[in-house]
């Protein structure tokens, strides 16, 4: 199946700048995909830069940060309004105390948090990946499984705090040195 990636950008203008409550202008004008870490704020609004359309990786040291079409920019928070920046930070810390190298791209094929980590993982040089939804939602997904079946998955958005994001991160980075994770406790 070909996808024509110019109407699927349209058709994310369009149900972006439909959205209610949305007082940001939306633009693809630069490329899709960011393939490097971002901590560092470009000119406006973003937080990510974004640099060119993602490569496939060839580092066994690096765990891919997904995140969907809207996240950082139509949509800045999650669903209990923890700032989409703040959870970036958080989660390349967290890859990165393992000593494994964090690098985040956005994915345009779905906003769905599953296949936004496949398409992670599919460019992953470790073949992990942590998919981030805009509203929060997470999975740790490995190369080789299915969308819906993932390494670890923390669907209860509201009850993840900036820490737990940190402690995902922890385990994703763990999974390419093999050791098995210890779960990432969360609030009921």
């Amino acid at each position: 199946m070909e996808i024509n990636e110019k109407l699927l950008r349209q058709i994310i203008e369009d149900v972006l700048r439909d959205m209610k409550g949305s007082d940001k202008p939306v633009s693809f004008n630069a490329p899709a995909v960011s393939t490097a870490p971002q901590t560092a704020a470009p000119a406006g609004d973003g937080f990510l830069t974004e640099v060119g359309e993602a490569r496939q990786g060839t580092q066994q040291d690096e765990v891919i940060i997904a995140v969907g079409p809207a996240f950082g920019l139509a949509q800045t928070v999650n669903i209990v309004g923890l700032p989409h920046k703040s959870i970036l930070r958080e989660v390349i810390a967290g890859i990165e105390e393992e000593g494994i190298r964090a690098r985040v791209i956005r994915c345009f094929k779905s906003s769905d948090v599953a296949f936004v980590a496949v398409e992670g993982n599919r460019l992953s040089g470790s073949g992990i990946s942590i998919g981030i939804q805009s509203k929060g939602t997470t999975v740790i997904h490995q190369q080789g499984l299915p969308p819906l079946s993932n390494l670890e998955l923390f669907p209860q958005a509201p009850l993840l705090t900036l820490d737990t994001y940190g402690q995902i991160a922890l385990n994703a980075a763990r999974y390419p040195k093999r050791p098995s994770p210890q779960p990432v406790p969360t609030r009921s």
